[in-house]
């Protein structure tokens, strides 16, 4: 059964960066998404960005274009978000998640079957 936890979040200054990781692991994903979304307390959970298997293909929500880069290790087990010139708006618990899927992903959290757990991610001074 395959798991993703993320890792990699906390508190960091406006204009800081962080790197979170998606690690997944228990079965072999030939060909798969890994999606990242985010949520704020009272909101609906927001699609920040994904990333294909079989293409490598990258999608992003326009208010991180520019600023947020996701990428896969070689193997395609971890998956990282790298967020420079963070906002106070980007505050919030991020989430990855995963499904098998030949297609380019979606920022869609209804296509994603296997979530993780969440990690904060706070901007604050």
């Amino acid at each position: 059964q395959v798991q993703v936890v993320e890792s990699g979040g906390g508190l960091v200054q406006p204009g800081g960066s962080l790197r979170l990781s998606c690690t997944a692991s228990g079965a072999t994903l030939d060909d798969y998404a890994i999606g990242w979304f985010r949520q704020v307390p009272g909101k609906e959970r927001e699609g920040v960005s994904c990333i294909s298997s079989r293409d490598s293909s990258r999608y992003y929500v326009d208010s991180v274009k520019g600023r947020f880069t996701i990428s896969a290790d070689h193997d395609g087990i971890t998956v990282y978000l790298q967020m420079n010139n963070l906002k106070p708006e980007d505050t919030a618990v991020y989430y990855c998640a995963t499904v098998w899927s030949p297609y380019p992903c979606a920022l869609t959290q209804n296509e994603y079957v296997v979530w993780g757990q969440g990690t904060q991610v706070t901007v604050s001074l």
